[in-house]
C-alpha cells in the first residue's frame, strides 16, 4: 500500500489550497478538467505540455542490463528505470511512466507498479520532479518536467523493444493529476492512464483518445472524492473517453488491489 507521509500530506493540502486561489486567477482549475487554447508552434510545445519523444525502429539490444537503474539525464535530482528481467528486445515491453506525489521521491513513483514489472513484463520509468511537485503545479506552468519526461521516454524508445499498443502514464496524489494532464495532452503517445488519487486535470491542447483507469479513496482527506475524482470521470466521459473508475473504502492511498486491477485492465484493454 502507497501512502504519503505527514510531511508529503501538508504539501498535497497547501497545493489544493494554491490550486483553487489560481482557478481565480484563471492559470487552471483544481479538481477539475479543462481544454482550451489551439495548438502552439513546435517552438512553443513544452510549454502546452506536448512531448516530442517517439517510439524509434530498428533493431534494439539483447544483453542490455536488466533491474532498476539510474536514469542519468540530471546529476542533481535523478529519476530511475526499471528493465523487468523478462525483458528480451524479441518480445516488446509494455512501459509505463510513473509520477510521485508531493514531496515524495522517484522511489515512490517507481513503486506503484514495481511489483508487476517482472511478471508482466513492464518497463518502468520513474522521474522526479525539479521541484517539490510538478512543474505545471510548483510553477504553474509547463517546463523542466516535461522536457525530463521527454528526454526518458526518448532513451527508452531508442534502447528497447516496447509494445507502442501499450504505452501509459500514471501516478499517485498530485503524480496522477499530472498524468491526467501528460496523458489527455499527449494522447497520440500515450494510449493509457493510470491516475490513483487524482486531484485535477490540466489541458491546453488535447490529442488522441487514451483510455483512463481512476481510483479513490471514499475517506480522502488530502484530495477530496467529491470535488476530485467525482467531478473529472463525467467530464472526462462527456468528452468522449473511455474511462474505468474505482473507488475504495479507504484515505489518501493506494491499496494493493487497485494496482493490480490497473494493471490488469492496462495489459487487456482494447485500444
Amino acid at each position: 500500500m502507497q501512502n504519503l507521509t505527514a510531511k508529503a500530506a501538508a504539501m498535497c493540502s497547501l497545493i489544493v489550497f494554491l490550486l483553487v486561489s489560481f482557478y481565480g486567477m484563471g492559470i487552471l482549475a483544481a479538481c477539475t478538467v479543462e481544454a482550451e487554447g489551439e495548438i502552439m508552434t513546435k517552438r512553443d510545445s513544452y510549454k502546452t505540455g506536448r512531448l516530442t519523444a517517439k517510439p524509434a525502429t530498428g533493431a534494439k539490444a539483447n544483453d542490455l542490463k536488466t533491474g532498476m537503474q539510474p536514469l542519468n539525464l540530471d546529476g542533481k535530482k535523478e529519476g530511475l528505470i526499471y528493465i523487468p528481467s523478462s525483458y528480451s528486445s524479441e518480445k516488446p515491453a509494455a512501459l509505463a511512466v510513473m509520477l510521485h506525489g508531493a514531496g515524495a521521491n522517484a522511489e515512490q513513483g517507481l513503486s506503484l507498479l514495481r511489483k508487476q514489472a517482472d511478471a508482466l513484463n513492464i518497463i518502468l520509468i520513474a522521474p522526479a520532479s525539479r521541484a517539490p511537485s510538478w512543474d505545471i503545479i510548483s510553477s504553474r506552468a509547463f517546463g523542466p518536467d516535461v522536457l525530463y519526461i521527454d528526454q526518458a521516454l526518448q532513451q527508452v524508445f531508442d534502447r528497447y523493444a516496447i509494445e507502442t499498443a501499450r504505452v501509459a502514464v500514471g501516478g499517485f496524489s498530485d503524480g496522477a493529476s499530472y498524468a491526467l494532464t501528460l496523458g489527455l495532452t499527449n494522447g497520440d503517445l500515450f494510449t493509457h492512464i493510470l491516475a490513483f488519487s487524482p486531484g485535477f486535470a490540466h489541458t491546453a491542447e488535447l490529442h488522441g483518445n487514451p483510455a483512463v483507469f481512476i481510483s479513490h479513496g471514499i475517506h480522502d482527506s488530502i484530495l477530496p472524492i467529491d470535488p476530485c475524482s467525482r467531478r473529472i470521470v463525467p467530464q472526462l466521459q462527456r468528452q468522449g473517453f473511455e474511462v474505468k473508475y474505482q473507488e475504495f473504502d479507504g484515505p489518501h492511498t493506494v491499496p494493493t488491489e487497485v494496482v493490480e486491477s490497473a494493471v490488469a485492465w492496462f495489459l487487456k484493454s482494447e485500444v
